[in-house]
């Protein structure tokens, strides 16, 4: 049973840390790029940060570099998401996704979400 479960979500004030967590089973997460995607009410779901399965490449959005740092323990299938410095816009349910290509094959899983909240 593939599994993605995400914790370390909740109420934060501006300013604050959070760190999100990912933990996998029943899939070689190790083999899979790892990302976070966050969509908040009435907008478009956005990849927040990536990471990937070969030379831990990162990636992230313009609006959280420097504050959002992914990383990533394949010993424990599990991939983190710490967040510093947090605004309010950065309110949004977080979803871990994991995403594989092998020989024209695609295959992505999602977990549950977590919600973020960032206010006063």
């Amino acid at each position: 049973q593939v599994q993605l479960v995400e914790s370390g979500g909740g109420l934060v004030q501006p300013g604050g840390s959070l760190r999100l967590s990912c933990a996998t089973s029943g899939f070689s997460a190790s083999a899979y790029g790892m990302s976070w995607y966050r969509q908040a009410p009435g907008k478009q779901r956005e990849s927040v940060a990536s990471i990937s399965s070969s030379d831990g490449t990162t990636d992230y959005v313009d609006s959280v570099k420097g504050r959002f740092t992914i990383s990533r323990d394949n010993a424990k299938n599990s991939v983190y998401l710490q967040m510093d410095s947090l605004k309010p816009e950065d309110t949004a349910v977080y979803y871990c996704n994991a995403l594989r290509y092998s020989l024209g094959s695609r295959v992505e899983y999602w977990g549950q979400g977590t919600q973020v909240t960032v206010s006063s």
